[in-house]
C-alpha cells in the first residue's frame, strides 16, 4: 500500500474493519498525538465538530473516555472505555466493552486495536476496530466507518506532517 492509494486492505476477520495507511512522520510523533490528551483531542472526531479527552490513563485498566459537540459548547459521551494494552510507539488496544477498572460495559461496541510500524517513509498506520459480530460490523459501517475513521486518520496525518 502506497500513500496515494486509498484503497484499505481486507481485515483479517470479517467481524472487523481497517484503516491503513502511510504517514510520513516518525511512529514517535504518532504515538504522541496518539497518547497525549491535548493532541488526540485536535484530531479524533471529524472537523468541525469538537472533541475533548475526559480521562485518558494509559494502562491497562485505565479510563478512556471522550465527548463530542457539534457546536463546541454543548458535548456528549463519544467513547466510554478501557486500555488493555499499551506498547510504547508499537501497540495501543482499548475497548467499549469495559470500563476503567476492568468494569463491564452496558453498552459495548468495540475494541480498537492500534498498530504502528517503521516504514520507509515514515509509520505505517494501522487502525482496527474489533466487533463481535457481523451485525454490529455492519452497525459500524452504517454509522460511516470509513468516512469517519478515514477523515480522523487523514486528520492525525496532517497533524504530525506538518510537525
Amino acid at each position: 500500500m502506497t500513500d496515494t492509494d486509498h484503497t484499505q486492505p481486507e481485515p483479517a476477520d470479517e467481524r472487523d474493519l481497517l484503516v491503513e495507511r502511510i504517514i510520513h512522520a516518525p511512529r514517535s510523533a504518532v504515538w504522541a498525538a496518539w497518547t497525549d490528551p491535548a493532541t488526540l483531542g485536535q484530531w479524533w472526531v471529524p472537523a468541525p465538530a469538537v472533541c475533548r479527552v475526559v480521562e485518558f490513563e494509559l494502562r491497562p485498566g485505565g479510563s478512556f473516555r471522550t465527548e463530542f459537540s457539534e457546536d463546541g459548547v454543548d458535548f456528549v459521551p463519544q467513547i466510554t472505555g478501557c486500555v488493555l494494552e499499551v506498547v510504547p510507539e508499537q501497540r495501543l488496544v482499548w475497548t467499549t466493552a469495559l470500563t476503567a477498572g476492568w468494569r463491564p460495559a452496558e453498552q459495548p461496541f468495540i475494541t480498537a486495536v492500534i498498530d504502528l510500524a517503521d516504514h520507509p517513509d515514515g509509520t505505517r498506520y494501522r487502525a482496527t476496530a474489533l466487533h463481535s459480530g457481523v451485525a454490529q460490523r455492519d452497525e459500524h459501517l452504517e454509522l460511516g466507518f470509513h468516512a469517519g475513521w478515514g477523515i480522523v486518520t487523514e486528520q492525525l496525518t496532517a497533524l504530525v506532517e506538518q510537525r
